[in-house]
């Protein structure tokens, strides 16, 4: 839960500092600039204050990695809840009225998360997991998009050491392979999910998990 508050702070913090500018560029995310990820991960901030106020008493069905689906293609930007980050996103207009709302509900849900009981179970998406397991997932979800952040941006600072660290396990557990130890945790992630093309001497020390790849999130 931890890693949880400090990866979420850390991505916060990266969009509350960006120059009005900056959200016009692109993201690391097909079809969505800077302006379409920030407002993606207003709805994000929402769907954790949801799940954390939907308590279950069933047994776990998923855990911090299997929380994961493993879709057969990239997402394209065209899907319909894609297109309407879009036209939310424009609708902010000016870049502050959106880091004023990320600001506020990813606060509450940073607040929510630190209070929570991690033993407690919640719903979400049809399955049942413990709180500790949905914020350790989440975790994935943090570092990930802080990487979309910066993909354009070299001058803004990246996710913290011990976040991609543990996305980097998170995956390598979803893929059943560890990837090489030249890459590092950064590279595992954009390679290992698709954000960018192994070069051909990273595909070539792949090996048999080249074949596996891209892991698709969703």
């Amino acid at each position: 839960m931890d890693l949880f508050s400090r990866s979420w702070a850390a991505l916060r913090t990266a969009v509350a500092e960006l120059p009005g500018e900056d959200f016009e560029r692109p993201s690391g995310c097909a079809g969505w600039l800077v302006r379409d990820l920030a407002c993606h991960l207003v709805i994000d901030a929402q769907d954790v204050l949801i799940t954390l106020a939907t308590p279950e008493d069933g047994e776990p069905t998923r855990n911090a990695v299997t929380y994961w689906d493993l879709l057969d293609e990239p997402p394209t930007g065209d899907d319909p809840l894609d297109a309407l980050i879009v036209r939310l996103a424009a609708a902010y207009q000016e870049p502050r009225l959106l880091k004023f709302h990320l600001d506020d509900v990813g606060a509450a849900a940073g607040r929510a998360a630190a209070l929570a009981d991690p033993a407690a179970r919640v719903g979400t998406k049809g399955q049942v997991l413990t709180v500790g397991d949905y914020l350790s997932a989440y975790v994935m979800e943090w570092t990930l998009h802080h990487l979309d952040l910066i993909a354009h941006l070299p001058h803004v600072p990246g996710p913290p050491a011990e976040g991609l660290s543990r996305a980097r396990a998170m995956l390598e557990e979803l893929a059943g392979a560890a990837f090489p130890a030249a890459f590092s945790d950064a590279d595992a992630l954009l390679v290992g999910t698709g954000r960018r093309a192994p070069a051909a001497e990273e595909r070539a020390a792949l090996g048999e998990l080249a074949g596996r790849l891209p892991l698709v999130l969703g």
